[in-house]
């Protein structure tokens, strides 16, 4: 019984480091505008820059996606947190649209090295026969902490001073934090092996993993890629076409989204880890089709409705396919395997969020979320009726 308390407390503890770095990748979401006038850029560099994070994730999952299998964990996410807290400093020093290509390149390269190693580890610390239960503490860490971001840069950017210094400032209070808790946690990893022994991956998958792989990833890249534009355009939108100045009411609308992910991820333990893809599917296309209605009829209401039920339906989602895969990878393996599903989910953040860009100045704002909803509205009923026919098989 003591164990079993030991090992949920370094579980969650292990989830609150998880969401701490996270909470840094979306930080600069509400300061957005706060920096266009600041530096004088267009809504395309915005997408740029925030795409830039996701290239940094996809490298580091590419080229050392598996180096926490091999080194350990807790190397690899102090060396993340150590990325993050450089993240932080690039923004407070920012003097001009560079710093900020960098501050987000190195945020992307946190993220990188703590999806695949932090999900693992959470995973592990967790007591025998607590894999269900590890697996929200993991998934609501990561989009928990993603969530917290734009609502803490929003409240202090809106009702304290400093608003492009302070919320990075206390982030990088967070950090320190976290590296003495990191510090307190047991390995997990019992061979490791040097760092020389880490080479870089291509998306590979053993051989159980590839049916499940496929409907996991195709539903997480949709997911992830309804997040990508929540969170780079939206405070534009609210702004520009809802009147919405209020940089706590932008943060919060997109921490909406996160939230309820975490909400459909708790769903997935009573509907089971079958049906949650699909029925996620379906809820992603019911959100989609209201952040239609709001762009199409400009209402704020829409744009809460479609990030609430949106991110219930990739809580649902994206917790089924992380389940799938974690139980199908074999262990010496399963951290390159879910950094393999993070690439697929952050090529879904990063393509559609530069192609909006690149479409609001031909036809607008609108004109291009209406476009964006439509490829995605294509792909998410494909991945439906796939999911259908072949039901992913999977304890939660």
């Amino acid at each position: 019984m003591d164990g079993d308390r030991r090992g949920w407390r370094q579980c969650l503890l292990s989830g609150a480091v998880f969401a701490v770095c996270m909470a840094g990748t979306t930080l600069p979401t509400p300061l957005y505008g706060l920096y266009q006038e600041k530096f004088g850029f267009s809504e395309l560099v915005v997408t740029v820059v925030y795409a830039v994070y996701a290239v940094g994730v996809i490298g580091v999952l590419l080229l050392v996606g598996n180096a926490s299998d091999v080194v350990g964990r807790r190397p690899v996410l102090l060396v993340g947190l150590a990325c993050a807290a450089a993240s932080a400093v690039c923004f407070l020093c920012a003097t001009g649209v560079g710093w900020l290509y960098a501050g987000r390149l190195l945020s992307g390269f946190s993220a990188g090295l703590f999806t695949g190693a932090a999900t693992a580890y959470v995973m592990e610390l967790a007591p025998h026969g607590g894999a269900s239960r590890a697996t929200f503490v993991a998934t609501a860490s990561n989009m928990g902490g993603l969530g917290c971001g734009p609502l803490l840069a929003g409240v202090l950017a809106q009702y304290a001073v400093w608003p492009l210094y302070l919320p990075f400032a206390v982030h990088l209070v967070l950090v320190a934090v976290s590296v003495v808790v990191l510090l307190g946690l047991a390995e997990t990893v019992r061979e490791r092996r040097p760092l020389s022994s880490v080479r870089p991956q291509r998306p590979g998958l053993p051989p159980q993993v590839r049916a499940v792989f496929a409907p996991a990833a195709t539903a997480s890249f949709v997911g992830f890629a309804l997040f990508g534009v929540f969170t780079s355009v939206s405070p534009a939108f609210l702004a520009q076409s809802l009147d919405v100045h209020n940089r706590a009411v932008s943060g919060l609308v997109v921490a909406l989204a996160f939230f309820a992910s975490c909400a459909g991820q708790l769903a997935v333990d009573r509907v089971g880890v079958g049906r949650s893809l699909p029925l996620g599917c379906a809820v992603l296309l019911a959100g989609l089709a209201l952040l239609a209605g709001a762009l199409w009829w400009d209402l704020l209401a829409l744009v809460v409705a479609s990030a609430l039920v949106g991110g219930v339906g990739q809580g649902l989602a994206f917790r089924g396919a992380l389940s799938a895969v974690a139980t199908a990878s074999p262990a010496d393996r399963r951290a390159a395997v879910i950094s393999t599903l993070f690439v697929v989910a952050y090529a879904g953040i990063s393509v559609p969020v530069i192609g909006v860009g690149l479409l609001v100045g031909p036809i607008g704002l609108e004109g291009a979320g209406l476009v964006f909803i439509a490829c995605m509205a294509v792909l998410i009923s494909t991945a439906a009726a796939y999911l259908l026919r072949r039901p992913v098989r999977a304890s939660t």
